[in-house]
């Protein structure tokens, strides 16, 4: 598979049918999905392939262990999160670079959030809501992201 223009991280998910609708939305972004364990489903659960269509095969995935932290990615990333000063308005993205998501229902870890708070961005909210979906602030800062690629001259608008 070709480099990928974004990576996204679902740290921890716990809903198949979210991470099923991330998976499908990598797909089209020309991103790659990492997913770290524990997950709250199989993969093979049919709820998560389902949201995928027949588009599952072209999915490009990687599965990583509970040990995983973001000090490991050689690269650019942000880490997504309610609690966040900084607004996903105030970045600018590139090629390559990592959008990391907690679980649907305890976020990021402090530690982690803590140890990078300078990488941490929420996505505005204006109306009464306490947070967004996950696989809506996925798809939000993804295509928030692939603009600022785009603005940048790093990829043109697809084609037929």
């Amino acid at each position: 598979m070709p480099e990928p223009l974004l990576h996204i991280v679902l740290f921890q998910p716990r809903i198949p049918q979210n991470t099923g609708n991330v998976a499908r939305l990598c797909i089209g972004l020309g991103a790659r999905l990492h997913l770290v364990e524990p997950l709250g489903f199989e993969l093979s659960e049919k709820r998560v392939r389902r949201a995928g269509l027949d588009y599952w095969p072209a999915l490009d995935l990687r599965v990583h262990p509970f040990s995983w932290s973001p000090a490991e990615i050689q690269g650019r990333f942000f880490l997504f999160t309610k609690r966040a000063p900084a607004s996903i308005f105030a970045a600018r993205f590139q090629r390559g670079d990592w959008l990391v998501f907690g679980s649907e229902d305890t976020g990021l870890p402090e530690n982690i959030l803590n140890a990078h708070s300078e990488r941490c961005l929420s996505l505005p909210l204006y109306g009464p809501i306490r947070s967004q979906n996950l696989a809506s602030a996925v798809a939000a800062a993804g295509y928030l992201a692939l603009a600022d690629l785009h603005r940048n001259g790093e990829i043109p608008l697809p084609t037929d």
